[in-house]
């Protein structure tokens, strides 16, 4: 009995403890406390859970403490033997951009302020207004989302499928596969309409404008392509130097955002393809991009688990998230303005919020890593996830609690999207097929209003 007690204060002595999440830095603290940098075999989660429970051991016995004051009066004696830098030689940490550059930023302040100052009225008045039920509404939606069934299934392509869009007015549905072909669907029959042929490799993601019904694809050939319905290639974005994972339309429709393995996003022009902004920040590959939906910020996740914050008027890094413990691959902004989702191979879904600077909740999501998160775009009154276990999972942004699982693919889910009013989604999968999920509850009204 004294031994499980011992041990249980000893999971609750570790799990308080701050241990890095960047696996270099686990490393160079494994170093410093005279233990082997890595075992035969393991991983980083791993390494990060040896490191944690060595200095619960150490904290337990009184150890670490004088360890790691140690370790800090060492390296600031090693900081202080090296030379002082002349005092004429200077470190600019911002660069100048370009004229382009600086017209978008304004361009996305003056957007951003109409935006935001839209979301807050609408948001006050839904909190002040007698007549709103906040939460009949929410209720009501969660229903839509409990009543979701598989609708449709279609074979997609050849090749396993790895990303899909809905069209802004939920007509129509893009999506790409390993093949390097990006297809346009009509919905909700799912009756393809036109294939993009053009990339030479595969493609990574496809997005469809929010404003009109050109759509981009990204590519493993490392460049995005823009195009029309019809299949013509209206312009094709170069310049990153890896392939390409995650493309992101800005809301106001003129800008995209790409992430990559270069360890870079850019931001481009739509209209003319010009290469606005290069931005570093991540150690290791960028994989997901998102764009705030007043366009004020940008959101950046990738393979050094972390996620970041930019303001897109400013240029500036304003907010990091850390707490994946493995690769962040996708990530997603809530309607609200102020939460923000992300998802990764650690098969966590977190919940970060903008305002407290900090995780607010951790949703234990899946058996396998989570391929794409997605807010309910209207309202985000639900968060779907997507995952290589071969479901995908609605959840509710009230409490986070699970809402309906989406079980039909036959393999790992690698992307999803919401319709608008959150009555469709649509999921495709490496099984090859385009599933649409629809509420019984909508049909039912919708055949009503017919007869």
């Amino acid at each position: 009995m004294d031994k499980a007690r011992q041990e249980l204060l000893m999971k609750r002595r570790a799990a308080a403890l701050a241990v890095p999440t960047n696996d270099n830095a686990v490393r160079a603290r494994l170093r410093r406390l005279g233990e082997p940098i890595t075992l035969f075999g393991e991983r980083e989660m791993e390494r990060r859970e040896r490191l944690r429970t060595l200095m619960a051991k150490l904290d337990a016995e009184g150890q670490l403490e004088s360890l790691m004051k140690a370790h800090e009066d060492e390296e600031a004696a090693a900081a202080a033997a090296l030379p002082e830098p002349e005092e004429d030689v200077q470190y600019p940490f911002y660069t100048e951009g370009s004229q382009a550059l600086l017209e978008a930023r304004r361009e996305i302040a003056k957007y951003s302020i109409v935006k935001s100052a839209l979301r807050l009225h609408r948001a006050r008045r839904k909190r002040d207004d007698p007549d709103e039920d906040l939460d009949a509404e929410v209720d009501w939606s969660l229903r839509q989302a409990a009543n979701l069934a598989l609708d449709c299934s279609e074979i997609g392509d050849d090749r396993p499928l790895s990303g899909c869009s809905i069209s802004h007015d939920g007509k129509m549905l893009a999506t790409c596969s390993l093949s390097g072909v990006a297809k346009v669907w009509s919905m909700p029959q799912v009756k393809k309409i036109s294939a993009l042929k053009g990339h030479t490799e595969r493609a990574t993601d496809v997005a469809f404008s929010p404003i009109n019904h050109q759509l981009a694809t990204a590519s493993a050939d490392r460049t995005a392509r823009l195009w029309n319905l019809e299949g013509t290639v209206l312009r094709t974005f170069k310049g990153h130097l890896d392939r390409l994972a995650r493309i992101a339309y800005h809301p106001s429709g003129n800008y995209l955002g790409t992430a990559s393995f270069d360890k870079t996003w850019r931001l481009w022009d739509v209209e003319s393809g010009e290469e606005l902004l290069l931005q570093e920040g991540h150690s290791r590959s960028v994989y997901g991009i998102a764009f705030h939906h007043d366009g004020s910020l940008a959101a950046s996740c990738g393979l050094d688990s972390l996620a970041r914050v930019w303001d897109l008027r400013s240029g500036r890094s304003i907010l990091l998230f850390q707490g994946h413990v493995k690769p962040v691959l996708s990530v997603s902004f809530s309607p609200n303005g102020y939460h923000l989702a992300t998802g990764g191979e650690d098969n966590t879904c977190r919940i970060w919020d903008l305002r407290k600077r900090k995780s607010l909740y951790i949703i234990p999501a899946h058996s396998n890593l989570i391929s794409q998160v997605k807010f309910e775009p209207q309202e985000g009154y639900f968060l779907v996830t997507a995952s290589y276990d071969m479901t995908a999972k609605i959840w509710s942004s009230r409490d986070f609690r699970p809402v309906k699982t989406l079980s039909g693919h036959e393999s790992k889910v690698t992307s999803v999207d919401v319709v608008g009013d959150g009555q469709s989604i649509a999921t495709v999968s490496h099984d090859r097929t385009i599933k649409l999920w629809s509420s019984k509850e909508v049909e039912k009204e919708n055949a009503m209003e017919v007869d």
